[in-house]
């Protein structure tokens, strides 16, 4: 673990993450913080609160993202596979291109609203190949990397673990664990999903477990950060709790708040 910084320095970030979209509160989102940090997520593709925003309804209706989120939340995933592969056979051209199109003019609104610094990593629905043509100067894009904040080490691990819903950015096990470990032993530990635990991996309104990261909470158990930062799952069970010496955070679905969350050291 990295130093303890003097007691007379007085630090500041701010975090968000699950953007999906928000930039008009992501652009005051750094106001009175040294440093912004996002753990990704920035893409809109079908918001689940409300079906009429996003790429999916932009393309296609909302009488069909209300059917798609449908079989979704009832866990009917070949089913809902089919039925988007019926209205993705309906538009012309390839779907990667419909997507790429639509997925580019979210990300230039979104990278224009990052202030300055700001420390970002990918989230599983992003599409990390078109990062670098739009993270200006200001923008440092982290994954399995480390960076220094005011006297403490921050590592930051990006992406999600594969389900049945197939998101862009969906990495095995074993690359993610691997991640982890280039990280290795930091003060504040940075990812877009959390570790594998009941309370922090259950969203309460979708009904259902979500992914969360065995290799994470081993590193947790094994390297004591100070705090594990992450985002991912929208509505959990429990937004805070205490994993041995380190503090676990859900710093919150920022698309509905437009809050950050505040870490002063």
């Amino acid at each position: 673990m990295a130093s303890t910084p003097p007691r007379s320095s007085r630090h500041r970030v701010h975090v968000v993450s699950d953007v999906h979209g928000n930039a008009r509160d992501l652009a005051r989102a750094g106001e009175g913080a040294d440093a912004l940090i996002c753990l990704g997520d920035l893409v809109l593709f079908l918001d689940y609160a409300d079906h009429s925003r996003g790429i999916f309804p932009d393309l296609f209706g909302k009488e069909n993202a209300d059917r798609i989120v449908e079989l979704r939340t009832a866990r009917r995933f070949e089913e809902a596979r089919a039925f988007g592969a019926e209205l993705w056979g309906g538009i012309e051209g390839d779907r990667f291109t419909a997507i790429e199109k639509a997925v580019r003019k979210q990300y230039a609104e979104l990278f224009a609203a990052f202030p300055t610094p700001t420390y970002a990593t990918y989230g599983n629905v992003d599409m990390p190949q078109l990062w670098p043509e739009y993270a200006g100067p200001g923008v440092t894009v982290l994954d399995a990397r480390r960076v220094e904040i005011g006297g403490w080490t921050f590592g930051f691990v990006g992406g999600g673990l594969r389900t049945p819903m197939r998101t862009p950015y969906e990495i095995s096990d074993e690359e993610y664990a691997a991640k982890i470990e280039a990280v290795g032993e930091v003060d504040v530990l940075c990812t877009h999903i959390p570790p594998e635990v009941p309370e922090l991996v259950y969203d309460t309104v979708a009904r259902r477990f979500e992914r969360g990261s065995r290799a994470l909470l081993d590193a947790i158990r094994r390297t004591r950060p100070r705090y594990s930062l992450f985002g991912h799952v929208h509505q959990p069970l429990a937004r805070r709790m205490r994993i041995g010496a380190t503090e676990c955070v859900n710093v919150g679905h920022f698309a509905s708040s437009g809050r950050p969350w505040a870490l002063q050291w």
